[in-house]
């Protein structure tokens, strides 16, 4: 157990929480950090079958911490580069985890909360979250989890999201295919543990093969994945320090409407 991150081992699951429930699970580096070390000692313990990554509290994750946020900010766009490369590795190691992994989506997920659930072979979510990519409205894209986004819920629904940023339901999740289904949060438990027996009946090797082949024939590799989040990263340390991003962010920390939606300087 960490500060940001509850590690907790059931039978043969790796039961991982993340844990600032006080500000909605939101990102910093510490639980960037913290969660990447986590998945990697999950990997790598040969005892552990299966991942299931939930929230603590009401949401699920809520995305980038505001404290973060302004920090990045005032950040040089050298210094936003890395800062997204830690983001992109966390999501990487998630996407390609070499033994199955659940999410247990507890509440809302926005922004980097949705890249999360993208990243997880299995989705299961509360009827009542709420989801968002509403990067956009900040002047900023979805750059680091649009890759795992995009195949996720596929190109159509991305670019309607991706350039509307709105709030969208948990059936509209499901029906998209960020989560695999959408249930009452007293039924939550109940799925998870019987996709977890279902997991158990799989041979563990020949469950890894199958998850890398379906990955590969989707397209999709480790390696080809890091080139992209450099890309990526790059992307999105030039918009946060150009003159829309630093407008975008400013208004929002500032709690106010930025220019561009009427109002705003």
């Amino acid at each position: 157990m960490t500060d940001s991150i509850l590690d907790e081992r059931r039978g043969a699951v790796a039961w991982l929480t993340l844990n600032r429930p006080q500000i909605h699970n939101a990102f910093d580096d510490s639980l960037i950090a913290a969660l990447t070390a986590a998945l990697q000692q999950a990997d790598a313990d040969p005892e552990v079958r299966a991942v299931v990554l939930s929230g603590n509290g009401s949401c699920f994750s809520a995305g980038a911490d505001l404290n973060w946020m302004r920090g990045m900010a005032g950040a040089s766009e050298q210094e936003n580069r890395d800062d997204s490369l830690r983001l992109a590795r966390l999501m990487r190691t998630l996407q390609f985890l070499s033994k199955p992994t659940i999410a247990r989506v507890n509440g809302a997920a926005y922004g980097g909360g949705v890249g999360l659930v993208a990243c997880c072979d299995i989705a299961f979510g509360v009827d009542t979250a709420k989801f968002a990519l509403s990067e956009v409205k900040l002047g900023l894209v979805p750059a680091v989890i649009s890759p795992y986004v995009v195949a996720a819920i596929g190109l159509r629904e991305a670019r309607r999201l991706f350039i509307s940023g709105e709030v969208f339901d948990a059936a509209t999740a499901a029906r998209i295919g960020l989560l695999h289904a959408a249930v009452p949060a007293s039924a939550l438990d109940e799925a998870i543990e019987r996709q977890l027996h279902l997991l158990r009946k799989a041979g563990p090797l020949a469950q890894r093969e199958a998850k890398q082949l379906a990955l590969r024939i989707g397209g999709s590799d480790a390696e080809q994945a890091e080139r992209i989040d450099i890309a990526n990263a790059a992307l999105i340390a030039r918009l946060r320090v150009s003159p829309e991003g630093q407008h975008g962010l400013t208004a929002f920390l500032d709690k106010r409407a930025p220019a561009w939606v009427g109002g705003g300087e």
